[in-house]
Protein backbone atom coordinates (compact mmCIF):
# COMPACT_ATOMS: atom_id res chain seq x y z
CA UNK A 1 0.00 0.00 0.00
CA UNK A 2 1.33 3.65 -1.09
CA UNK A 3 0.32 6.59 1.11
CA UNK A 4 1.70 9.88 -1.12
CA UNK A 5 1.60 13.43 0.40
CA UNK A 6 1.45 16.49 -1.64
CA UNK A 7 3.51 19.73 0.05
CA UNK A 8 3.18 23.03 -0.99
CA UNK A 9 6.11 23.32 -3.10
CA UNK A 10 4.76 21.00 -5.52
CA UNK A 11 6.83 18.26 -4.15
CA UNK A 12 5.92 14.92 -2.67
CA UNK A 13 6.88 11.59 -0.90
CA UNK A 14 5.36 8.73 -1.02
CA UNK A 15 5.37 5.94 1.81
CA UNK A 16 4.90 2.06 1.06
CA UNK A 17 3.42 0.43 3.75
CA UNK A 18 2.60 -3.32 3.93
CA UNK A 19 -0.53 -5.03 5.20
CA UNK A 20 0.63 -5.41 8.46
CA UNK A 21 1.57 -1.20 8.97
CA UNK A 22 -1.82 0.03 7.65
CA UNK A 23 -3.44 -2.51 10.38
CA UNK A 24 -1.29 -1.17 12.52
CA UNK A 25 -1.93 2.30 12.19
CA UNK A 26 -6.23 1.96 11.29
CA UNK A 27 -5.63 -0.05 15.13
CA UNK A 28 -3.86 3.02 16.49
CA UNK A 29 -6.57 5.54 14.82
CA UNK A 30 -9.35 3.90 16.58
CA UNK A 31 -7.33 3.63 19.63
CA UNK A 32 -7.40 7.31 19.88
CA UNK A 33 -10.70 7.82 18.51
CA UNK A 34 -11.86 5.78 21.40
CA UNK A 35 -9.78 7.31 24.08
CA UNK A 36 -11.45 10.37 23.33
CA UNK A 37 -14.59 9.60 23.62
CA UNK A 38 -14.05 8.17 26.80
CA UNK A 39 -12.40 11.16 27.90
CA UNK A 40 -15.37 12.74 26.94
CA UNK A 41 -18.24 10.98 28.09
CA UNK A 42 -16.16 11.20 31.65
CA UNK A 43 -16.11 14.62 31.51
CA UNK A 44 -19.37 15.34 30.85
CA UNK A 45 -20.51 12.60 33.17
CA UNK A 46 -18.63 14.03 35.79
CA UNK A 47 -20.09 17.66 35.43
CA UNK A 48 -23.65 16.21 35.40
CA UNK A 49 -23.95 13.16 37.36
CA UNK A 50 -21.60 13.60 40.11
CA UNK A 51 -22.11 12.62 43.77
CA UNK A 52 -23.08 16.46 44.48
CA UNK A 53 -25.75 16.62 42.03
CA UNK A 54 -27.41 13.35 43.55
CA UNK A 55 -26.88 14.94 46.89
CA UNK A 56 -28.66 18.12 45.74
CA UNK A 57 -31.55 16.01 44.19
CA UNK A 58 -31.88 14.28 46.93
CA UNK A 59 -32.41 17.21 49.03
CA UNK A 60 -34.83 18.97 46.62
CA UNK A 61 -36.77 15.53 46.58
CA UNK A 62 -36.67 15.52 50.54
CA UNK A 63 -38.20 19.49 50.98
CA UNK A 64 -40.49 18.29 48.36
CA UNK A 65 -42.15 15.68 50.10
CA UNK A 66 -42.06 17.43 52.97
CA UNK A 67 -43.77 20.51 51.19
CA UNK A 68 -46.21 17.58 49.86
CA UNK A 69 -46.98 16.60 53.29
CA UNK A 70 -47.55 19.35 54.80
CA UNK A 71 -50.14 20.78 52.15
CA UNK A 72 -51.86 17.10 52.48
CA UNK A 73 -51.80 17.83 56.50
CA UNK A 74 -53.54 20.59 55.76
CA UNK A 75 -56.05 20.08 53.69
CA UNK A 76 -56.86 17.19 56.15
CA UNK A 77 -57.03 19.41 58.84
CA UNK A 78 -58.81 21.90 57.04
CA UNK A 79 -61.57 18.93 55.97
CA UNK A 80 -61.64 17.93 59.17
CA UNK A 81 -62.47 21.15 60.07
CA UNK A 82 -65.23 21.87 57.83
CA UNK A 83 -66.73 17.80 59.20
CA UNK A 84 -66.74 18.93 62.52
CA UNK A 85 -68.26 22.63 61.76
CA UNK A 86 -71.23 20.83 59.05
CA UNK A 87 -71.85 18.00 62.32
CA UNK A 88 -72.30 20.99 64.78
CA UNK A 89 -74.50 23.02 61.77
CA UNK A 90 -76.83 19.75 61.18
CA UNK A 91 -77.30 19.57 65.02
CA UNK A 92 -77.80 23.24 65.51
CA UNK A 93 -80.55 22.44 62.60
CA UNK A 94 -82.10 19.39 63.87
CA UNK A 95 -82.73 21.25 67.85
CA UNK A 96 -83.85 24.43 65.40
CA UNK A 97 -86.28 21.68 63.40
CA UNK A 98 -88.06 20.49 66.87
CA UNK A 99 -88.38 24.07 68.48
CA UNK A 100 -89.79 24.81 64.97
CA UNK A 101 -92.41 22.19 65.51
CA UNK A 102 -93.04 22.95 68.81
CA UNK A 103 -93.79 26.54 68.72
CA UNK A 104 -96.15 25.60 66.13
CA UNK A 105 -97.66 23.23 68.13
CA UNK A 106 -97.66 25.91 71.39
CA UNK A 107 -98.99 28.86 68.99
CA UNK A 108 -101.47 26.83 67.67
CA UNK A 109 -100.30 27.55 64.09
CA UNK A 110 -101.14 25.61 60.84
CA UNK A 111 -98.72 22.51 60.83
CA UNK A 112 -99.41 22.31 56.82
CA UNK A 113 -97.57 25.98 56.42
CA UNK A 114 -94.96 25.75 58.90
CA UNK A 115 -93.62 22.32 58.09
CA UNK A 116 -90.27 22.48 59.52
CA UNK A 117 -89.80 18.18 58.68
CA UNK A 118 -90.38 19.27 55.12
CA UNK A 119 -87.45 20.79 52.65
CA UNK A 120 -88.01 24.34 52.06
CA UNK A 121 -89.96 24.57 48.70
CA UNK A 122 -87.16 25.99 46.01
CA UNK A 123 -87.32 26.66 42.35
CA UNK A 124 -86.75 28.91 39.73
CA UNK A 125 -85.75 28.91 35.78
CA UNK A 126 -82.23 27.59 34.87
CA UNK A 127 -79.24 29.90 34.96
CA UNK A 128 -75.57 29.56 33.64
CA UNK A 129 -73.38 27.18 35.38
CA UNK A 130 -70.71 29.12 37.69
CA UNK A 131 -67.05 28.12 38.91
CA UNK A 132 -67.01 26.39 41.83
CA UNK A 133 -66.85 28.17 44.65
CA UNK A 134 -62.98 28.99 46.06
CA UNK A 135 -61.90 27.00 49.06
CA UNK A 136 -61.59 30.37 50.76
CA UNK A 137 -64.80 31.99 50.21
CA UNK A 138 -66.85 28.09 51.02
CA UNK A 139 -64.92 28.43 54.73
CA UNK A 140 -66.19 31.70 55.11
CA UNK A 141 -69.72 30.88 53.71
CA UNK A 142 -70.02 27.88 56.53
CA UNK A 143 -69.31 30.22 59.32
CA UNK A 144 -71.51 32.76 58.51
CA UNK A 145 -73.76 30.29 57.93
CA UNK A 146 -73.62 28.86 61.35
CA UNK A 147 -73.52 32.11 63.14
CA UNK A 148 -76.88 32.43 61.25
CA UNK A 149 -78.29 29.54 63.07
CA UNK A 150 -77.02 29.99 65.99
CA UNK A 151 -78.81 33.18 66.49
CA UNK A 152 -82.14 31.75 64.58
CA UNK A 153 -81.58 28.91 67.50
CA UNK A 154 -81.86 30.99 70.29
CA UNK A 155 -84.49 33.24 68.77
CA UNK A 156 -86.37 30.30 68.90
CA UNK A 157 -85.63 29.42 71.96
CA UNK A 158 -86.79 32.80 73.62
CA UNK A 159 -89.69 32.30 71.84
CA UNK A 160 -90.65 29.27 72.72
CA UNK A 161 -90.24 30.19 75.89
CA UNK A 162 -92.42 32.87 75.93
CA UNK A 163 -95.30 30.89 74.70
CA UNK A 164 -94.68 28.29 77.10
CA UNK A 165 -94.98 30.85 79.75
CA UNK A 166 -98.47 32.54 77.97
CA UNK A 167 -99.53 28.87 77.72
CA UNK A 168 -98.57 28.08 81.17
CA UNK A 169 -100.43 31.44 82.45
CA UNK A 170 -103.46 30.24 80.55
CA UNK A 171 -103.31 26.76 81.86
CA UNK A 172 -103.26 27.93 85.54
CA UNK A 173 -105.67 31.09 84.66
CA UNK A 174 -108.98 30.22 86.59
CA UNK A 175 -111.33 30.82 84.09
CA UNK A 176 -115.00 28.87 82.99
CA UNK A 177 -117.60 26.69 83.75
CA UNK A 178 -116.71 23.78 86.36
CA UNK A 179 -119.23 21.22 84.14
CA UNK A 180 -119.38 20.39 80.65
CA UNK A 181 -123.04 20.35 81.03
CA UNK A 182 -125.94 22.55 83.16
CA UNK A 183 -126.27 26.06 84.33
CA UNK A 184 -125.94 28.20 87.80
CA UNK A 185 -128.89 27.16 90.25
CA UNK A 186 -127.48 29.68 93.02
CA UNK A 187 -125.13 32.66 93.04
CA UNK A 188 -122.49 33.67 95.43
CA UNK A 189 -123.71 35.63 98.92
CA UNK A 190 -126.35 35.43 100.93
CA UNK A 191 -129.53 33.36 100.17
CA UNK A 192 -132.36 31.73 102.07
CA UNK A 193 -131.00 28.50 103.12
CA UNK A 194 -132.75 25.16 101.38
CA UNK A 195 -132.63 23.44 104.25
CA UNK A 196 -133.82 26.15 107.24
CA UNK A 197 -135.30 28.37 105.60
CA UNK A 198 -133.59 31.13 107.02
CA UNK A 199 -130.98 33.51 105.14
CA UNK A 200 -127.46 32.30 105.12
CA UNK A 201 -123.98 33.33 103.39
CA UNK A 202 -123.10 30.97 100.37
CA UNK A 203 -119.49 31.03 100.15
CA UNK A 204 -119.96 29.45 96.11
CA UNK A 205 -122.36 29.14 93.50
CA UNK A 206 -123.95 26.02 92.52
CA UNK A 207 -124.08 24.24 88.96
CA UNK A 208 -127.10 21.76 88.39
CA UNK A 209 -127.21 19.67 86.05
CA UNK A 210 -127.38 15.71 85.26
CA UNK A 211 -126.40 13.36 87.80
CA UNK A 212 -123.07 11.96 87.02
CA UNK A 213 -122.12 14.31 84.46
CA UNK A 214 -118.63 15.59 84.16
CA UNK A 215 -117.17 18.02 86.72
CA UNK A 216 -114.13 19.58 85.63
CA UNK A 217 -110.97 21.48 86.43
CA UNK A 218 -111.40 25.26 85.37
CA UNK A 219 -107.42 25.72 85.73
CA UNK A 220 -104.36 23.19 85.65
CA UNK A 221 -102.94 22.79 89.49
CA UNK A 222 -102.29 20.18 92.02
CA UNK A 223 -105.17 18.16 94.16
CA UNK A 224 -104.33 19.35 97.47
CA UNK A 225 -107.91 17.10 98.89
CA UNK A 226 -109.77 14.36 97.45
CA UNK A 227 -112.57 12.81 99.35
CA UNK A 228 -115.54 13.65 101.93
CA UNK A 229 -115.36 16.97 103.61
CA UNK A 230 -118.21 18.26 106.62
CA UNK A 231 -120.73 19.84 104.44
CA UNK A 232 -119.35 19.11 100.63
CA UNK A 233 -119.81 15.38 100.87
CA UNK A 234 -117.26 14.57 98.49
CA UNK A 235 -115.04 16.98 97.85
CA UNK A 236 -112.04 17.75 95.27
CA UNK A 237 -110.06 20.77 96.14
CA UNK A 238 -106.95 21.92 93.80
CA UNK A 239 -104.48 24.35 94.27
CA UNK A 240 -103.29 26.77 91.33
CA UNK A 241 -100.74 28.89 92.67
CA UNK A 242 -100.43 32.46 92.74
CA UNK A 243 -103.15 32.33 95.76
CA UNK A 244 -105.48 30.47 94.07
CA UNK A 245 -107.75 27.78 95.27
CA UNK A 246 -110.77 25.97 94.04
CA UNK A 247 -113.11 23.79 95.30
CA UNK A 248 -115.77 21.58 93.64
CA UNK A 249 -118.21 19.70 95.94
CA UNK A 250 -121.27 16.99 96.53
CA UNK A 251 -119.82 14.40 93.93
CA UNK A 252 -121.34 11.07 92.96
CA UNK A 253 -117.41 10.07 93.01
CA UNK A 254 -114.02 11.44 93.01
CA UNK A 255 -112.28 10.49 90.05
CA UNK A 256 -108.48 11.87 91.11
CA UNK A 257 -106.55 12.06 94.33
CA UNK A 258 -104.82 13.85 96.82
CA UNK A 259 -101.05 14.64 94.97
CA UNK A 260 -102.43 14.32 91.47
CA UNK A 261 -101.38 17.10 88.78
CA UNK A 262 -104.33 18.19 86.81
CA UNK A 263 -104.86 20.06 83.76
CA UNK A 264 -107.22 22.90 82.38
CA UNK A 265 -110.56 20.54 81.97
CA UNK A 266 -109.51 17.43 83.05
CA UNK A 267 -112.61 15.92 84.61
CA UNK A 268 -112.06 15.30 88.40
CA UNK A 269 -115.39 13.75 89.21
CA UNK A 270 -119.15 12.99 88.70
CA UNK A 271 -121.66 15.49 89.45
CA UNK A 272 -123.80 14.20 92.63
CA UNK A 273 -126.00 15.16 95.57
CA UNK A 274 -123.20 14.13 98.11
CA UNK A 275 -123.20 16.13 101.69
CA UNK A 276 -125.73 18.78 102.68
CA UNK A 277 -127.42 18.94 98.85
CA UNK A 278 -130.72 18.94 97.68
CA UNK A 279 -130.04 17.28 94.09
CA UNK A 280 -127.43 16.35 91.50
CA UNK A 281 -125.21 19.50 91.51
CA UNK A 282 -121.91 21.08 91.81
CA UNK A 283 -120.88 23.70 94.81
CA UNK A 284 -117.80 25.44 93.03
CA UNK A 285 -115.96 27.92 95.36
CA UNK A 286 -112.85 29.80 94.20
CA UNK A 287 -110.29 31.45 97.56
CA UNK A 288 -107.65 33.94 96.71
CA UNK A 289 -104.88 34.45 99.09
CA UNK A 290 -107.41 32.05 101.70
CA UNK A 291 -110.46 34.60 101.18
CA UNK A 292 -113.52 33.65 99.05
CA UNK A 293 -114.06 35.29 96.20
CA UNK A 294 -117.27 35.29 93.92
CA UNK A 295 -116.98 32.55 91.70
CA UNK A 296 -119.03 34.18 88.99
CA UNK A 297 -116.87 36.75 87.56
CA UNK A 298 -114.25 34.03 87.01
CA UNK A 299 -117.01 31.83 85.06
CA UNK A 300 -117.07 34.86 82.93
CA UNK A 301 -113.51 35.03 81.67
CA UNK A 302 -112.15 33.18 78.62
Amino acid sequence: MKIILLRNSGNSHVWRLSRKGFTAMLFVGFAAVALSVGVLVERVTKDVVDNEVIAQWRERLVVQQEEVDEIRSRSQAETQAVGRQLAQMQARLMRMEALGARVTEVADLDGGEFSFGEPVPLGGPSAFAQDALPWPDLRMNLAELARGLKVRERELEVLESMLRDRDYREAVAVAGRPVTWGWMSSSYGKRVDPFSGKMAWHAGVDFAGKDRSDVIAVASGVVTHAGKRYGYGEMVEINHGDGYVTRYGHHAEVVVATGDIVKKGQVIGKMGSSGRSTGPHVHYEVLKNGRHVDPARYVARR
